[in-house]
């Protein structure tokens, strides 16, 4: 079921979502949010926490890939100085 409510922009850009909706989700203070518009329509989409099992396991297989690749830590490291010099 869709959850409906309006609501209205204030002089500061700010946008309040209606409590019912608020509720509904489990949305607190400082929860964080992407935002995309298009064509006079504008998404909130919640950015989570990755679940800790998961992003350890997406961690181990990005290590697991890059010792494969002969990729070392220094190298790494060496690309983010390179990258960062150049801004």
């Amino acid at each position: 079921m869709v959850a409906l409510g309006t609501t209205q922009l204030s002089s500061k850009g700010q946008v309040v979502i209606p409590e019912a909706i608020r509720v509904r989700l489990g949305l607190n203070p400082g929860c964080r949010f992407v935002v995309v518009a298009s064509k006079g329509t504008v998404i909130l989409k919640v950015v989570e926490a990755p679940d800790p099992a998961a992003f350890s396991a997406l961690l181990a297989e990005a290590r697991r890939s890059a010792r494969k690749a002969g990729l070392r830590q220094r190298d790494v490291a060496e690309s983010v100085r390179r990258v960062r010099g150049k801004r």
